[in-house]
């Protein structure tokens, strides 16, 4: 039986406070104000005290209005005609076409039991050199692409979006810009990968408690689907935005403050987010790509700092690439042994090359004269730059492992790469 209160007691910002009994927390109510109906939700309980983000804001609610408890969560629906559709925050058609209503679930439940997970194996291909050759992305991983604003990183999720070899496409968009949004959207469009994608986007003139119910709308897609043995790629932006729509409502709460002014339980709200990163047995699976921006690039901010306890890696995306130092994915040896016999070799005689090119390129700047090898390290790292780290750069895994045999033998010596000889034998670009 749902609950009616007719007194609220106080209104700060866009929450507002009722007295009331046998109250969930996350539970949804209506609050039905003279300028008409909005949905809110239950963000906090002290005893008898509850606490309510109105999702429209509080413009035109007054202590005197009507607000009813509906005894649930917010619930979204894991049906298949979600597919190609576009949603805002709150579960509604951003589209201009109908709502989805049937197979209704609650968003926001608990993770996975460990028990029900099995271990990661399986590769995702995505076309881009620098994910599958050096740091592969694992079906079930979860991983954040940490960057600083201007950087391309919704481009690169549109990129993956579209290339990546996986049954269906979550995108959860928190705080884009409205240019953003339409970007996401006409890319997948115009490349056919609409049709296998879901979105949920709250951009930044939407309600902030939108912002906070993408991940768990997303999430619980994802989940649905999952159990319909389907592989799920979910791709948040940005997983910052979310963190400060906490730390917006802790302040507007008046919660004492944790390290710069983020709230104490930061950890655990992104945790049960990324912890939603599953491989079902005998079912279908969840995997994690969210951005997260890192105020002035400095990782020991909190949502970066708390980021990288609960993920399995991380990308680092700088000057319109993914940096192969510091990007680290932490399962890619789960799958690189699996590929081809040369992935290995390639991925580490490579990476180790280019070091060496980054101290010639250190040296060249003191002044020091360059060495035959030193020059051929320079021409190495230019082309490693520009025929593999580039993001333009779009070949299958194995078409990437031949063009890295093709750029070694371009630069150096068989007897320069220190490469075991039998691969040397087999992979080395005959003429």
């Amino acid at each position: 039986m749902q609950k009616v209160y007719h007194r609220i007691l106080r209104i700060a910002g866009n929450v507002i406070a009722v007295e009331a009994e046998d109250v969930g927390y996350n539970d949804l109510a209506e609050v039905r104000s003279s300028r008409g109906t909005s949905l809110a939700q239950v963000i906090r309980m002290e005893d008898d005290l509850v606490s309510l983000q109105v999702f429209a804001g509080s413009r035109g609610v007054s202590t005197g209005d009507e607000v009813r408890f509906l005894s649930r969560p917010m619930r979204v629906s894991k049906s298949e005609n979600l597919l190609g559709r576009v949603f805002t925050g709150g579960g509604l058609p951003r589209d201009n076409r109908p709502p989805v209503e049937e197979d209704l679930v609650d968003i926001a439940g608990p993770s996975v039991n460990p028990a029900k997970r099995i271990i990661p194996k399986n590769m995702i291909r995505t076309g881009i050199p620098m994910i599958d050759v050096f740091n592969s992305l694992v079906e079930s991983q979860k991983l954040p692409i940490f960057s600083v604003a201007g950087e391309p990183y919704n481009p690169l999720l549109a990129r993956i979006a579209m290339q990546a070899e996986v049954d269906v496409i979550i995108i959860g968009g928190m705080g884009l810009k409205h240019d953003d949004y339409l970007f996401f959207r006409n890319t997948l469009d115009d490349h056919g990968a609409l049709s296998r994608s879901v979105m949920f986007i709250h951009t930044a003139s939407d309600p902030v408690v939108e912002c906070l119910l993408v991940p768990d709308m997303a999430l619980a897609v994802a989940e649905g689907y999952a159990m319909d043995n389907k592989r799920v790629l979910v791709l948040l932006s940005d997983m910052s935005n979310y963190a400060d729509a906490l730390k917006e409502i802790a302040i507007t709460m008046e919660q004492i403050p944790s390290n710069r002014g983020y709230p104490g339980d930061l950890y655990s709200k992104l945790a049960a987010r990324y912890e939603k990163a599953v491989d079902f047995d005998t079912k279908g699976s969840i995997t994690i790509l969210a951005v997260t921006t890192m105020p002035g690039d400095d990782v020991t901010h909190p949502i970066p700092d708390n980021t990288g306890y609960i993920t399995e890696g991380q990308f680092y995306l700088r000057n319109g690439r993914i940096e192969p130092f510091g990007s680290l994915s932490r399962l890619k040896q789960q799958v690189n042994g699996d590929t081809r016999t040369d992935h290995r070799a390639i991925m580490d005689t490579m990476i180790r090359l280019y070091a060496d090119f980054k101290d010639t390129l250190e040296k060249q700047s003191m002044g020091f004269q360059m060495t035959d090898w030193d020059r051929k390290l320079l021409k190495y790292g230019t082309m490693f730059e520009s025929d593999m780290m580039d993001l333009s750069v779009n070949i299958a895994l194995e078409k990437a492992l031949d063009r890295g045999w093709k750029i070694l033998s371009d630069c150096f010596d068989k007897t320069e790469t220190g490469m075991k000889t039998d691969l040397l034998d087999k992979y080395w670009p005959k003429g």
